[in-house]
């Protein structure tokens, strides 16, 4: 399949299973159990919806890896490998707020290859593929054009353990007077397509893992955004950073002097 043909993969998987999980939502009460602490949580449709995903691949793309939140894995033969948040934003979802997302990526030996993010709750559909650009319901995308700091609209996200959620705490208190406002919506995809779409100019947060970043960042990158570590290097899950081309660099820098440059290491808890 092509770059294109691959991203219509994951924009059909995405809407099927994020219609599925709306309309069990719209049905009546969502029970859920946690996994790694008490904020990380996970329901019976973030489970279904995997399945639905996984389902598909097996019948579109059944020699290709797969990765999932809720512990779908498969080896693969081609050298792909999809990335599958069944549901980002879980907290949302249980919460009935609108904010979550089915995140669906691939990547092959350079990276990020196409994915689509799904708001289901939203109506909204984010797509790319390498070279091909990044779209909003179709239509194309590119990011806010502004290099001002103090007119930047910054969203972030919390680690579900609570001694970083604190050191968090901290660093969003040393930089929020240097821009125009800061912004929690609790789903990292759905965050980085914000930023993708013009709609915030950066959002940074620690510790992810690969489904939450794979989608989003070949979606961003196509609408123009960059998206590194806090320092400016290449991205890991460990420490993301997406911003618009002019607000990068004085990102980088406010990151710095409020102390966001850490090592970066992995630690259990994404989302």
């Amino acid at each position: 399949m092509t770059p294109a043909e691959l991203r219509d993969v994951a924009v059909r998987l995405a809407r099927e299973a994020g219609e599925m999980a709306l309309a069990g939502r719209r049905a009546g009460r969502v029970s859920a159990t946690t996994k790694s602490s008490p904020t990380d949580m996970v329901t019976e449709f973030d489970r279904a919806s995997e399945r639905l995903i996984c389902d598909g691949l097996a019948t579109a793309r059944p020699d290709d890896a797969i990765v999932g939140e809720e512990g779908a894995s498969r080896p693969g033969t081609t050298g792909l490998t999809w990335h599958i948040d069944p549901i980002d934003g879980t907290s949302n979802f249980y919460f009935d707020l609108p904010m979550w997302a089915v995140s669906i990526g691939v990547t092959d030996r350079h990276g990020p290859l196409a994915g689509a993010v799904f708001a289901p709750a939203l109506g909204d559909m984010w797509a790319g593929a390498r070279g091909l650009g990044a779209t909003l319901n179709d239509s194309p995308i590119e990011g806010r054009d502004n290099g001002s700091l103090t007119d930047a609209m910054v969203c972030t996200g919390y680690s579900y353990r609570v001694s970083e959620r604190a050191q968090h705490a901290r660093r969003v208190s040393n930089m929020i007077t240097e821009v125009r406002d800061i912004r929690r919506f609790g789903a990292a995809a759905l965050d980085i397509c914000l930023v993708a779409t013009g709609r915030l100019d950066a959002y940074f947060e620690e510790h992810l893992h690969s489904w939450d970043l794979v989608a989003a960042q070949i979606i961003a990158t196509e609408a123009g955004a960059i998206v590194t570590d806090y320092a400016g290097g290449p991205v890991t899950p460990d420490q993301v950073l997406a911003a618009s081309s002019r607000i990068h660099a004085p990102m980088v820098e406010l990151l710095a002097r409020a102390g966001g440059t850490g090592d970066g290491s992995a630690r259990p808890g994404g989302r």
